[in-house]
């Protein structure tokens, strides 16, 4: 099969994403919300540089909506972070990959979407695919299902804004409200928690919000050059590379149970993905 240009720049986000996840994983000695003070560091200056080389005004219209937008999206990226740092790095991967669902959810109230019945089946799949995991590996507890399961919602939410602001927002104006809302807290809650980076660290925490940068930049472009539903899928190639780096670098493996159950999360979000698109064709 021939690669598009759409489809090789989401190979490329893919891959920036897995290696964004990798390097939050290797720290496991530095607080969640400080990583996250660290990522919306590097992206409030890249932000602000291409808004003012653009002379694009920071603020935006809506700015309820914008904060709230930026409010949901640091509860979930702080979430998500521990579960990379507390729990093998594919599951939380799996976990996230939950988000599509509760778009779909939270959608029935937040754009008035209708859910067919199929729907509901693909996400029975899933969240039966979430209970085999969690009770087939004995590293994943109740409390971490949780929080991941947490991550994923609060993303679900964040969509939701996303696609309300979408026809009044600039889309750099809203990437931009996810630093500016979560700096102030992150910095506070950091000074309170703060644990001094050592020298690699520091490479480390920089290079998490430099390749989150460059992830988003080359989905943008993707879905730009491509149709969406000939694109989007590709985005689950993320679970292989999470099987394969946990393995390489943490020595992870799981029980065939749990493969299992993490192929039937993404089995429904896929077919839940494909069916909505053509829903909407």
């Amino acid at each position: 099969m021939k690669l598009t240009p759409g489809m090789r720049y989401m190979l490329i986000a893919t891959v920036f994403f897995s290696l964004m996840n990798l390097s939050v994983k290797m720290l496991p000695h530095i607080p969640a919300i400080e990583i996250v003070f660290f990522r919306s560091l590097v992206s409030f200056v890249l932000s602000w540089l291409i808004l003012k080389r653009k002379k694009i005004p920071l603020f935006g219209n809506n700015k309820k909506l914008l904060i709230s937008r930026g409010v949901t999206g640091a509860l979930a990226l702080m979430m998500y972070f521990y579960t990379l740092q507390r729990i093998p790095l594919a599951t939380a991967v799996t976990l996230q990959y939950l988000s599509p669902i509760f778009t779909t959810l939270i959608g029935i109230y937040f754009v008035r979407e209708r859910i067919r019945w199929l729907q509901i089946l693909f996400f029975m799949l899933s969240f039966a695919g979430i209970v085999m995991i969690e009770g087939f590996d004995p590293r994943l507890t109740v409390v971490f299902t949780l929080i991941g399961v947490l991550s994923a919602f609060f993303s679900g939410i964040s969509y939701n804004i996303i696609r309300r602001l979408s026809t009044s927002e600039h889309p750099l104006v809203i990437v931009f409200y996810f630093p500016l809302v979560t700096l102030p807290v992150a910095g506070i809650w950091s000074a309170l928690t703060w644990v001094q980076p050592k020298a690699w660290d520091w490479a480390l925490l920089i290079l998490v919000g430099v390749l989150t940068q460059f992830a988003q930049f080359y989905m943008t472009k993707s879905y730009q050059n491509e149709k969406l539903a000939n694109v989007a899928n590709l985005n689950y190639l993320g679970i292989i590379y999470a099987l394969g780096l946990g393995y390489v670098f943490f020595e992870e493996t799981f029980s065939l149970l749990t493969f299992l159950g993490m192929a039937l999360v993404l089995v429904g979000v896929i077919l839940n993905v494909n069916f909505t698109r053509r829903l909407n064709a």
